[in-house]
């Protein structure tokens, strides 16, 4: 016996062991058959795709508060530790194991180790963002008396001593050197790199490794080694003089090595298919280059030029044996001395005053938010994804499109012209009237 079930609707629907109705057979002249949906009493539900659940939130936090607890306690009472380091190792190695325990309880061996390296995976992270953010608050914070006056951007050092209140000098020089620095490194190093990273991925060979090689070598290269050797082949052996420029040249060979290594790697994430459809089309390997794969990976070498931007800024011993130091505004790179922002902070800090001190903390802060604005323009720039058009190229499409239809258009009524003049076939494979002919006649 069965039983059916009315819906809200009215249908009603087969008990559960009446057998489903048939099929129906398909259409004589072939189509698409679609089967009525099921009632929503016997559609399966649908699954959480979460890799995380409540308990783990539960056993993280039972896990952190037992840790702490009874660290504070082996600490206090039970054994003679002493130290803010020792105790949070011994918390968070205890917080691991504690984790695992209680994990165990509703997972097998993968699970609970799957959990464990994902806690040590994102507690890492939370530390290097913890560091970072402590780095940050307390270069602003010690930097806090010397950013409010407003000529501590608009004045350079030359009427200021140690003794004088942070009302008079300022890092204007170091400023503009820095910009100036940067600039320079990167008209020399940006097209350098990337000739050089698509040497390396577009013409492979023993060559290329050899220069692979090189390269990666050089990303460990120490600061002060590129200082030396900036010192002794250009300030000695060539006679430049300790300036900009020669600074410039300390700062590109830091960051050479970053741009090419970080070009190369997004160059060889650009499909190979891409390639092989512009060779196919006709296009030379300089074009294909040039028109394919720079823009595909536009955004990947924008963020590479970053990289090496952030590392050429934030150098100190180059600088210290190439640029030379001075009190005054120079923008000459190429006569006389000129500070960058990391030479600045390294000469207020080691000051004994206060005020120079805390003007070494503003410049630092002047630093992270020079290189943060640096870091915006250049996503601003280069942040677009590929195929992605800036509105001046969506627009000159838009032009070279409207002027190829109305050119297709002209051919078009020309074409009719002549069909209706009885100059040319109605049909282009009209046996009666021979071959068609073209708007100039051929």
């Amino acid at each position: 016996m069965t039983t059916d079930a009315t819906d809200a609707r009215g249908v009603t629907a087969p008990g559960p062991y009446e057998p489903a109705p048939p099929t129906p057979p398909p259409p004589e002249h072939g189509g698409t058959t679609l089967h009525k949906a099921a009632p929503r009493a016997v559609r399966e539900p649908r699954r959480s795709t979460a890799t995380t659940r409540p308990t783990d939130y539960f056993a993280a936090l039972g896990a952190a508060a037992a840790s702490l607890a009874l660290t504070w306690l082996f600490f206090t009472r039970i054994a003679p530790f002493t130290g803010g380091l020792g105790f949070v190792v011994f918390a968070y190695a205890l917080f691991l194991a504690l984790y695992a325990l209680l994990v165990s309880f509703d997972e097998d061996g993968p699970a609970v180790r799957d959990r464990i390296a994902s806690v040590i995976v994102q507690s890492l992270a939370l530390l290097l963002l913890t560091a970072l953010a402590f780095v940050i608050v307390y270069t602003l914070w010690s930097g806090r008396q010397a950013l409010p006056h407003t000529n501590f951007f608009t004045q350079d050092m030359r009427s200021a001593g140690p003794l004088d209140p942070l009302t008079v000098g300022g890092i204007r020089h170091a400023i503009l050197g820095t910009l100036i620095q940067i600039g320079i490194a990167l008209v020399l190093t940006v097209p350098a790199g990337l000739l050089c990273a698509v040497f390396l991925n577009e013409v492979p060979g023993r060559y290329a490794r050899f220069v692979r090689t090189v390269v990666e070598a050089m990303t460990a290269l120490p600061s002060i080694v590129a200082g030396l050797f900036v010192y002794a082949t250009a300030i000695l052996a060539l006679g430049v003089a300790q300036s900009g420029f020669a600074a410039s040249l300390a700062i590109s060979v830091m960051m050479m090595p970053i741009i090419i290594r970080a070009s190369d790697v997004v160059i060889r994430l650009v499909p190979g298919t891409l390639r092989e459809a512009s060779y196919a089309l006709g296009s030379p390997r300089w074009r294909t280059v040039w028109h394919v794969v720079l823009p595909t990976a536009r955004s990947g070498l924008t963020t590479a030029v970053i990289l090496g931007t952030a590392r050429g800024v934030g150098e100190t011993s180059p600088v210290l044996l190439t640029a030379g130091f001075t009190a005054v505004t120079n923008l000459s790179p190429t006569d006389g001395p000129m500070v960058p922002l990391p030479l600045v902070t390294f000469e207020f800090v080691k000051s004994s005053q206060k005020t120079m001190i805390s003007r070494g903390f503003g410049t630092a802060a002047v630093l992270l938010v020079l290189v943060l604005i640096l870091f915006v323009v250049a996503r601003m720039v280069g942040g677009r994804g590929p195929g992605e058009l800036t509105r001046r190229a969506t627009h000159r499409r838009v032009v070279a499109s409207r002027r190829d239809q109305r050119r297709f258009a002209e051919r078009a009524a020309a074409r009719g012209g002549l069909t209706a003049a009885g100059n040319t076939p109605a049909h282009p494979e009209s046996p009666e009237r021979g071959p068609v002919q073209g708007v100039d006649g051929s």
